[in-house]
């Protein structure tokens, strides 16, 4: 163990014409080996891992002026890039117009 808490960064994305709306309903995006659903079984694959679940990890102990790279991957999942829809479990926009 290496903190008592765990801060998690969520990626969220809404097809709310006005995100500011309290109607607006937020979507996440799920990483393939992030900590998130508590009924999904936790991801194995020693000794490796994924990379990008392990750095948001990290991000989460910084703020996003230290991890430029979250702004850039939200950027990807805003304009639905492949590469980036890749390396996430879900996309929950798929055929869907993007957020």
């Amino acid at each position: 163990s290496i903190t008592k808490e765990r801060t998690e960064v969520v990626l969220q994305g809404t097809s709310s014409l006005d995100p500011n709306d309290p109607a607006a309903v937020w979507e996440e995006y799920d990483f393939k080996c992030k900590p998130g659903d508590l009924k999904r079984r936790p991801c194995f694959i020693s000794p490796y891992h994924y990379r990008l679940d392990w750095l948001m990890w990290f991000a989460a102990f910084q703020t996003y002026e230290q991890n430029e790279w979250i702004i850039h991957l939200a950027g990807k999942l805003l304009a639905q890039e492949e590469e980036a829809l890749s390396l996430m479990a879900t996309n929950p926009f798929a055929g869907r117009v993007p957020p």
